[in-house]
Protein backbone atom coordinates (compact mmCIF):
# COMPACT_ATOMS: atom_id res chain seq x y z
CA UNK A 1 0.00 0.00 0.00
CA UNK A 2 1.60 3.47 -0.95
CA UNK A 3 0.74 5.79 2.17
CA UNK A 4 1.34 8.91 0.41
CA UNK A 5 -0.47 8.38 -2.84
CA UNK A 6 -3.42 7.75 -0.42
CA UNK A 7 -2.73 11.21 0.62
CA UNK A 8 -2.65 12.79 -2.37
CA UNK A 9 -5.78 11.08 -3.91
CA UNK A 10 -7.80 12.22 -0.14
CA UNK A 11 -6.48 15.84 -0.92
CA UNK A 12 -8.65 15.76 -3.91
CA UNK A 13 -11.41 15.44 -2.43
CA UNK A 14 -10.53 16.94 0.52
CA UNK A 15 -8.84 20.43 -0.36
CA UNK A 16 -8.17 21.31 3.68
CA UNK A 17 -6.36 18.00 4.30
CA UNK A 18 -3.16 20.10 4.18
CA UNK A 19 -4.41 22.28 7.21
CA UNK A 20 -5.57 19.06 8.98
CA UNK A 21 -2.49 16.63 8.74
CA UNK A 22 0.42 19.63 8.77
CA UNK A 23 3.13 18.78 10.40
CA UNK A 24 1.95 15.48 10.47
CA UNK A 25 2.68 14.54 7.11
CA UNK A 26 5.94 15.64 7.63
CA UNK A 27 5.99 13.52 10.30
CA UNK A 28 5.07 10.48 8.48
CA UNK A 29 8.24 11.17 5.65
CA UNK A 30 10.81 11.82 8.29
CA UNK A 31 9.95 8.00 9.63
CA UNK A 32 10.43 6.64 6.44
CA UNK A 33 14.05 8.42 6.05
CA UNK A 34 15.57 6.12 8.82
CA UNK A 35 15.02 3.08 6.08
CA UNK A 36 14.86 0.49 8.41
CA UNK A 37 12.23 -2.28 8.73
CA UNK A 38 11.10 -1.18 11.96
CA UNK A 39 10.22 2.19 10.79
CA UNK A 40 8.53 0.64 7.71
CA UNK A 41 6.54 -1.78 10.03
CA UNK A 42 5.73 1.43 11.98
CA UNK A 43 3.65 2.98 8.73
CA UNK A 44 -0.02 1.70 9.51
CA UNK A 45 0.43 2.40 12.95
CA UNK A 46 1.25 6.34 12.07
CA UNK A 47 -0.64 6.37 9.25
CA UNK A 48 -3.81 5.46 11.37
CA UNK A 49 -2.47 8.04 13.82
CA UNK A 50 -2.14 10.71 11.49
CA UNK A 51 -6.02 10.23 10.48
CA UNK A 52 -7.26 9.90 14.13
CA UNK A 53 -6.11 13.70 14.65
CA UNK A 54 -7.00 14.68 11.10
CA UNK A 55 -10.90 13.13 11.37
CA UNK A 56 -11.51 11.93 15.20
CA UNK A 57 -10.82 8.63 16.14
CA UNK A 58 -14.66 7.77 15.83
CA UNK A 59 -14.51 8.47 12.07
CA UNK A 60 -11.19 5.90 12.38
CA UNK A 61 -13.16 3.38 14.05
CA UNK A 62 -15.80 3.24 12.05
CA UNK A 63 -14.16 3.04 8.60
CA UNK A 64 -12.00 0.10 10.23
CA UNK A 65 -15.39 -1.49 11.25
CA UNK A 66 -16.92 -1.30 7.81
CA UNK A 67 -13.53 -2.89 6.56
CA UNK A 68 -13.37 -5.64 8.34
CA UNK A 69 -17.16 -6.12 8.17
CA UNK A 70 -16.44 -6.37 4.22
CA UNK A 71 -13.49 -8.65 5.25
CA UNK A 72 -14.94 -11.46 6.68
CA UNK A 73 -17.48 -11.37 3.98
CA UNK A 74 -14.90 -11.84 1.47
CA UNK A 75 -12.99 -14.43 3.44
CA UNK A 76 -15.83 -16.52 3.68
CA UNK A 77 -16.58 -16.68 -0.14
CA UNK A 78 -12.94 -16.78 -0.58
CA UNK A 79 -13.20 -19.84 1.21
CA UNK A 80 -16.20 -20.87 -0.32
CA UNK A 81 -14.71 -20.85 -3.78
CA UNK A 82 -10.94 -22.02 -2.99
CA UNK A 83 -12.49 -25.59 -1.64
CA UNK A 84 -14.86 -25.71 -4.07
CA UNK A 85 -12.27 -25.85 -6.82
CA UNK A 86 -10.70 -28.10 -4.36
CA UNK A 87 -13.38 -30.49 -4.38
CA UNK A 88 -12.56 -33.54 -7.27
CA UNK A 89 -15.17 -33.30 -9.96
CA UNK A 90 -17.66 -30.38 -8.27
CA UNK A 91 -17.49 -27.94 -11.02
CA UNK A 92 -17.81 -28.78 -14.86
CA UNK A 93 -15.56 -28.34 -17.28
CA UNK A 94 -17.50 -26.07 -18.85
CA UNK A 95 -18.19 -23.57 -16.15
CA UNK A 96 -14.80 -23.84 -14.56
CA UNK A 97 -13.45 -20.54 -16.41
CA UNK A 98 -16.62 -18.66 -14.36
CA UNK A 99 -15.63 -19.85 -11.30
CA UNK A 100 -11.81 -19.74 -11.59
CA UNK A 101 -12.80 -15.56 -12.71
CA UNK A 102 -15.08 -15.21 -9.24
CA UNK A 103 -12.54 -17.20 -7.37
CA UNK A 104 -9.46 -15.08 -8.02
CA UNK A 105 -12.05 -12.09 -7.93
CA UNK A 106 -12.59 -12.67 -4.66
CA UNK A 107 -9.14 -13.57 -3.37
CA UNK A 108 -8.23 -10.20 -4.46
CA UNK A 109 -10.57 -8.22 -2.74
CA UNK A 110 -9.35 -10.53 0.87
CA UNK A 111 -5.86 -9.21 -0.12
CA UNK A 112 -6.96 -5.60 -0.49
CA UNK A 113 -9.00 -5.42 2.57
CA UNK A 114 -6.24 -6.91 4.26
CA UNK A 115 -3.36 -3.93 2.80
CA UNK A 116 -6.28 -1.63 3.73
CA UNK A 117 -6.49 -2.35 7.23
CA UNK A 118 -2.86 -3.63 7.92
CA UNK A 119 -1.76 -4.93 11.41
CA UNK A 120 -5.95 -3.83 12.12
CA UNK A 121 -7.15 -6.59 9.80
CA UNK A 122 -9.06 -9.15 11.94
CA UNK A 123 -7.98 -13.15 11.12
CA UNK A 124 -9.67 -15.66 9.04
CA UNK A 125 -12.18 -17.03 10.88
CA UNK A 126 -13.07 -20.76 10.91
CA UNK A 127 -15.78 -21.82 8.24
CA UNK A 128 -19.24 -24.40 8.09
CA UNK A 129 -19.63 -24.92 4.17
CA UNK A 130 -22.93 -26.80 5.57
CA UNK A 131 -24.04 -24.09 7.80
CA UNK A 132 -24.25 -26.16 10.37
CA UNK A 133 -25.71 -28.98 8.38
CA UNK A 134 -28.53 -26.61 6.40
CA UNK A 135 -26.56 -27.71 3.44
CA UNK A 136 -24.76 -30.76 3.52
CA UNK A 137 -23.59 -31.44 -0.17
CA UNK A 138 -22.24 -28.14 -0.67
CA UNK A 139 -19.19 -29.87 -1.77
CA UNK A 140 -20.29 -32.97 -3.78
CA UNK A 141 -23.22 -31.72 -5.24
CA UNK A 142 -22.42 -28.79 -7.90
CA UNK A 143 -26.06 -27.56 -7.88
CA UNK A 144 -25.93 -27.31 -4.35
CA UNK A 145 -23.13 -25.39 -4.29
CA UNK A 146 -24.19 -22.86 -7.03
CA UNK A 147 -27.31 -22.78 -4.87
CA UNK A 148 -25.11 -21.51 -1.75
CA UNK A 149 -22.78 -19.18 -3.87
CA UNK A 150 -25.85 -17.61 -5.51
CA UNK A 151 -27.14 -16.63 -1.81
CA UNK A 152 -23.44 -15.33 -1.02
CA UNK A 153 -23.00 -13.20 -3.91
CA UNK A 154 -26.67 -11.57 -3.62
CA UNK A 155 -26.44 -11.14 -0.08
CA UNK A 156 -22.84 -9.69 -0.66
CA UNK A 157 -24.06 -6.79 -3.19
CA UNK A 158 -26.60 -5.64 -0.29
CA UNK A 159 -24.31 -6.00 2.34
CA UNK A 160 -21.88 -3.43 0.20
CA UNK A 161 -24.77 -0.95 -0.50
CA UNK A 162 -25.60 -1.21 3.07
CA UNK A 163 -22.51 0.45 4.44
CA UNK A 164 -21.85 3.00 1.81
CA UNK A 165 -23.88 5.46 3.78
CA UNK A 166 -21.22 5.13 6.60
CA UNK A 167 -18.26 5.59 4.06
CA UNK A 168 -19.60 9.04 2.74
CA UNK A 169 -17.01 10.74 5.29
CA UNK A 170 -13.81 8.92 3.39
CA UNK A 171 -14.27 9.29 0.05
CA UNK A 172 -11.36 7.28 -0.75
CA UNK A 173 -12.77 4.21 0.94
CA UNK A 174 -16.88 4.70 -0.52
CA UNK A 175 -14.87 4.26 -3.80
CA UNK A 176 -12.87 1.04 -3.58
CA UNK A 177 -16.40 -0.75 -1.50
CA UNK A 178 -18.68 0.45 -4.21
CA UNK A 179 -15.96 -0.77 -6.87
CA UNK A 180 -16.18 -4.49 -5.18
CA UNK A 181 -20.10 -3.84 -5.15
CA UNK A 182 -20.00 -3.79 -8.47
CA UNK A 183 -18.04 -7.05 -9.29
CA UNK A 184 -20.43 -8.99 -6.58
CA UNK A 185 -22.60 -7.79 -8.59
CA UNK A 186 -21.03 -9.26 -11.85
CA UNK A 187 -20.73 -12.35 -9.88
CA UNK A 188 -24.12 -12.73 -8.75
CA UNK A 189 -25.28 -12.23 -12.30
CA UNK A 190 -23.26 -14.62 -13.57
CA UNK A 191 -23.79 -17.71 -11.30
CA UNK A 192 -27.74 -17.19 -11.41
CA UNK A 193 -27.10 -17.37 -15.33
CA UNK A 194 -25.26 -20.52 -14.62
CA UNK A 195 -27.96 -21.93 -12.52
CA UNK A 196 -30.50 -21.30 -15.37
CA UNK A 197 -28.70 -22.84 -17.65
CA UNK A 198 -29.12 -25.98 -15.58
CA UNK A 199 -32.53 -25.27 -15.56
CA UNK A 200 -33.31 -23.03 -12.81
CA UNK A 201 -36.38 -21.04 -13.13
CA UNK A 202 -34.47 -17.44 -12.38
CA UNK A 203 -33.07 -14.59 -13.92
CA UNK A 204 -30.15 -12.99 -13.71
CA UNK A 205 -31.24 -10.09 -11.87
CA UNK A 206 -33.47 -10.81 -8.49
CA UNK A 207 -37.28 -10.38 -9.21
CA UNK A 208 -39.50 -10.83 -6.51
CA UNK A 209 -43.28 -10.09 -6.01
CA UNK A 210 -45.85 -9.16 -3.95
CA UNK A 211 -45.89 -11.79 -1.62
CA UNK A 212 -42.31 -13.62 -2.37
CA UNK A 213 -39.10 -11.73 -2.31
CA UNK A 214 -36.76 -14.98 -2.36
CA UNK A 215 -36.75 -16.00 -6.09
CA UNK A 216 -33.80 -18.46 -6.10
CA UNK A 217 -35.79 -21.70 -5.36
CA UNK A 218 -33.25 -22.43 -2.34
CA UNK A 219 -35.90 -22.65 -0.49
CA UNK A 220 -36.96 -20.78 3.50
CA UNK A 221 -33.47 -21.63 5.05
CA UNK A 222 -31.93 -17.84 2.68
CA UNK A 223 -35.54 -16.53 2.87
CA UNK A 224 -33.69 -13.55 5.25
CA UNK A 225 -31.39 -13.02 2.91
CA UNK A 226 -34.04 -11.55 0.34
CA UNK A 227 -36.11 -9.83 2.86
CA UNK A 228 -37.40 -6.35 1.66
CA UNK A 229 -36.26 -7.16 -2.18
CA UNK A 230 -40.15 -7.11 -3.30
CA UNK A 231 -39.95 -3.78 -1.81
CA UNK A 232 -41.25 -0.95 -4.28
CA UNK A 233 -41.53 2.44 -2.75
CA UNK A 234 -38.01 3.77 -3.43
CA UNK A 235 -37.31 7.52 -1.60
CA UNK A 236 -41.04 7.96 -0.82
CA UNK A 237 -42.24 7.04 -4.45
CA UNK A 238 -44.05 3.75 -4.74
CA UNK A 239 -42.52 2.84 -8.46
CA UNK A 240 -45.41 1.26 -9.50
CA UNK A 241 -47.35 4.53 -9.96
CA UNK A 242 -44.45 5.30 -12.36
CA UNK A 243 -45.58 5.13 -16.01
CA UNK A 244 -43.76 2.64 -17.99
CA UNK A 245 -42.59 3.08 -21.76
CA UNK A 246 -45.64 1.62 -23.00
CA UNK A 247 -47.48 4.49 -21.03
CA UNK A 248 -49.26 2.27 -18.49
CA UNK A 249 -47.82 2.38 -14.82
CA UNK A 250 -44.56 0.24 -14.21
CA UNK A 251 -45.57 -3.68 -13.51
CA UNK A 252 -44.60 -4.74 -10.34
CA UNK A 253 -41.46 -7.01 -11.06
CA UNK A 254 -39.82 -4.17 -12.80
CA UNK A 255 -40.78 -2.07 -10.17
CA UNK A 256 -38.41 -4.76 -7.83
CA UNK A 257 -35.60 -5.37 -10.41
CA UNK A 258 -34.72 -1.61 -11.49
CA UNK A 259 -33.76 -1.29 -7.59
CA UNK A 260 -31.15 -3.42 -4.96
CA UNK A 261 -32.40 -3.04 -1.57
CA UNK A 262 -29.21 -2.73 1.15
CA UNK A 263 -28.78 -4.82 4.36
CA UNK A 264 -27.44 -3.58 7.70
CA UNK A 265 -24.45 -5.23 9.17
CA UNK A 266 -26.09 -6.80 12.09
CA UNK A 267 -28.47 -8.61 9.87
CA UNK A 268 -25.89 -10.00 7.11
CA UNK A 269 -23.38 -11.11 10.24
CA UNK A 270 -27.14 -12.94 11.64
CA UNK A 271 -27.54 -14.15 8.13
CA UNK A 272 -23.80 -15.98 7.62
CA UNK A 273 -23.68 -16.45 11.09
CA UNK A 274 -24.32 -20.43 10.58
CA UNK A 275 -21.11 -20.75 8.17
CA UNK A 276 -18.53 -19.48 10.80
CA UNK A 277 -17.72 -22.03 13.53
Amino acid sequence: MNLFNIIEEIEKVDPELQDRMNPRRDAIKNITSFGSKVAVAALPFAFATMFKKAYGATATVAVNDVLNFALKLEYLESYFYNQGMAASGLIPAGDMGYITTIRDDENEHVAFLKSVLGTAAVAQPNFDLTAKGAFPMVLTNYDTFLAVANTFEDTGVRAYKGQAPNLLGNKVVLTAALSIHAVEARHASAIRAIRKSRGVNINPWITGSASVSNDTGIGAAVDGNYAGENNVTQGGVNVTSLPSVSGTTTAYNIAVEAFDEPLDMATVLNLVGPFFV
